[in-house]
């Protein structure tokens, strides 16, 4: 298994990772836990930490699949090369740093991070060329 199937693999457990941290976040807000084993029919407000930690998840997977998809590229073109192993790494250091700045609402350092992210895929769809 190529050195980016592997990080792709450590992306799938932050996004596995991801999918809990909403309702860990919301789970102090009263009425959470029955609104969450009911039919959920109506919206609930899980506040602003949760929201965040919803959104950041979203952009996640906004990024995931793109990166997915260029990693089984790579392995199945037989391409991996220094630039797309340090791609994948930029790729999911970023996310993983993404998360507390998105949480906690740092704004322009989390744009930096976004946009180290989009390098990483970028480099790892250069990979594919070279």
């Amino acid at each position: 298994m190529t050195y980016e199937l592997w990080i792709l693999v450590w992306a799938a457990v932050l996004g596995l990772i991801q999918v809990g941290l909403p309702p860990i976040a919301a789970m102090s807000r009263q009425g959470y836990a029955k609104w969450n084993a009911g039919p959920r029919d109506t919206e609930f407000d899980i506040g602003p930490l949760a929201g965040r930690l919803n959104r950041a998840f979203a952009n996640f997977k906004e990024t995931f699949v793109v990166f997915a998809v260029l990693v089984v590229a790579l392995a199945f073109a037989g391409k991996s090369s220094e630039l797309s192993r340090w791609g994948a790494d930029i790729y999911l250091a970023a996310r993983i740093f993404y998360i507390p700045l998105y949480a906690f609402g740092v704004v322009g350092v989390r744009s930096l991070v976004w946009i180290a992210s989009l390098t990483g895929i970028l480099m790892c769809l250069f990979g594919l060329f070279i």
